[in-house]
């Protein structure tokens, strides 16, 4: 029976001092995905995780729901269903020989990691033996470099864990030992893909999202809900802020030049961001934008709309094109969402010409006409703030 799982991390090897912080909040990630009804406990132990399975966590109907978590669990590089026995050659050398014989490998390997300095064998040593154990009671040959089948051993404090089959998990930093973070949500394919990159690099993500309901349908809201629920998968709880954006587009379209609206609108959803950042004290905000994609996402125009920031904006999408951020999407699962027909509070009223290279004293003087901090203000007392957490598993 597979009664453990051991799970691997990468860049949180390399944190010096400051990785007994970063292994702790993979734990306390790694319980919160996780059913606890499926395990007994989790804890670090010899620079690795490892989660102690219940009876009903290691039965077989669990393993998909137990895999698909791990597989949203942010640090985790890779894991690997293990079964346990003593710290003894010949119970290292059974198993061993159980988990080799169910594949009937023409060719074989053993790779032995000790940790634990007590056991009388070293690494290369439990290769050898278990090997030569493997060798006596099954028809196969030794393969170090291109073997059919690999075994597995890892002796840690007082187990001994042996599996045969890795799995890859997300890789990145826990979510939440980056600090926090507004991403601005629009229902595309992008802002979704750059708020997954933002949780990838350990950031907790609140996100906000801008309609033009009653002007446009809630189709967008809705979108964006859904969007939500499917990034909390990775998160394990998400703020979504939803605010009325139609009053704003409404005074930039009487009172501005056409090819400066989706400028303006992105200004006003900066500031709007940045206030609700200071809010839920987050430091930085998270958008979209990939250079070129769009007209408003020329160099010219982000600076634009980039100087009336007071934080950091980053943008994880910034070197992607198209159909490497739809790639992503689909892979982790929100491009179906995406692409479902809306109508966004930008689609809605872009300009015929928009503003390619706009110069930023013209973008600031075309916005002295409007009431800048009362717009604002408004639209941040009416904003409404929803909460989604991941389904059980």
């Amino acid at each position: 029976m597979m009664d453990f799982i051991v799970c691997h991390y990468a860049e949180i090897g390399l944190k010096g001092r400051n990785r007994k912080f970063f292994e702790e909040r993979l734990v306390d990630n790694i319980k919160r995905n996780l059913n606890s009804d499926d395990f007994e406990f989790v804890k670090r132990i010899s620079g690795r995780v490892i989660i102690k399975l219940s009876a009903r966590g290691a039965s077989g109907a669990r393993k998909e729901h137990i895999t698909t978590a791990l597989q949203k669990t942010f640090g985790v590089a890779g894991f690997a269903f293990a079964m346990s026995c003593p710290q003894s050659i010949d119970a290292i050398s059974e198993i061993a020989l159980k988990l080799l014989s169910a594949g009937k490998p023409k060719t074989f390997r053993i790779d032995a990691k000790r940790s634990e300095k007590n056991f009388f064998l070293t690494s290369r040593q439990i290769n050898e033996k278990a090997g030569e154990y493997v060798l006596k009671n099954l028809q196969t040959r030794v393969d170090l470099n291109n073997p059919e089948a690999t075994c597995f051993i890892e002796v840690v404090e007082s187990y001994g864990l042996l599996y045969a089959e890795k799995i890859s998990g997300p890789g990145g930093l826990p979510v939440g030992v980056s600090g926090k973070a507004v991403v601005l949500l629009s229902g595309g394919i992008d802002s979704p893909v750059a708020g997954w990159y933002a949780m990838k690099r350990g950031i907790t993500a609140v996100f906000v999202h801008f309609h033009a309901y009653p002007y446009v349908s809630k189709a967008s809201i809705e979108k964006t809900k859904q969007l939500a629920e499917i990034l909390a998968k990775h998160q394990g709880e998400v703020k979504l802020y939803l605010v009325p954006f139609g009053e704003i587009q409404k005074e930039i379209l009487l009172k501005t030049p056409e090819k400066f609206r989706v400028i303006l609108y992105r200004r006003f959803m900066v500031r709007i961001a940045e206030a609700l950042a200071k809010k839920e004290r987050a430091k930085v905000l998270v958008t979209g934008e990939s250079v070129g994609q769009v007209a408003s996402q020329t160099i010219e125009n982000i600076g634009a709309i980039e100087a009336v920031a007071g934080m950091p904006i980053l943008r994880p999408l910034v070197g992607f094109d198209k159909q490497e951020i739809v790639d992503i999407a689909k892979k982790i699962g929100t491009f179906d969402v995406s692409i479902l027909p809306d109508q966004d509070c930008c689609s809605r009223f872009v300009p015929k010409h928009p503003a390619t290279k706009a110069d930023l004293a013209r973008v600031e003087n075309a916005e002295k006409g409007i009431a800048v901090d009362e717009l604002v203000a408004k639209a941040l007392k009416s904003a409404e703030a929803l909460e989604f957490k991941p389904p059980p598993r």
